[in-house]
């Protein structure tokens, strides 16, 4: 459980910024694009949210089986839907043990090759950064100039 509690607070970091971007985004922007072949923040937003969860479940479950899934619970509101699935995330990673994270799961469907359960957290992260990264775009272009740093020291 000890791994877990470390990418769980490395998640912590990360996803504390992500919400406090997606709370400044409101109803009125949730169809904001910031080009036209940009996805809307809502979408991206949901995105973020269901695919974190998606990897974390994946690990437990010792099956990729959850990215088929469809998540009607994404509300219209987004600040919602940031927490609901930031504490259903936080659950699973409390979760999983060492030896769910040295398994080996059979990703070839997503990724063309078996993955370690530490390998699947990693590419969560990097996906979770790199749209992180986005939200700091779209949120600036709504006209936010107060915003958070990079990462959460707490």
């Amino acid at each position: 459980m000890e791994r877990a509690q470390k990418y769980l607070t490395y998640f912590l970091s990360h996803r504390k910024v992500t919400n406090e971007l997606i709370w400044k985004i409101d109803n009125n922007n949730v169809d904001y694009k910031p080009a036209e072949t940009s996805m809307s923040a809502g979408k991206l937003v949901t995105h973020m949210l269901t695919s974190f969860y998606m990897f974390a479940k994946t690990i437990k479950d010792g099956s990729p089986a959850v990215f088929g899934e469809k998540f009607d619970e994404i509300a219209p509101n987004l600040s919602e839907a940031a927490e609901n699935f930031t504490e259903k995330t936080i659950k699973v990673i409390s979760s999983l043990t060492n030896e769910e994270l040295e398994r080996k799961i059979d990703m070839s469907q997503i990724f063309g090759m078996e993955l370690t359960g530490s390998q699947l957290l990693k590419i969560a992260m990097d996906h979770e950064i790199h749209h992180k990264g986005n939200l700091f775009v779209y949120v600036r272009e709504m006209g936010h100039t107060e915003l958070p740093r990079f990462v959460s020291r707490g």
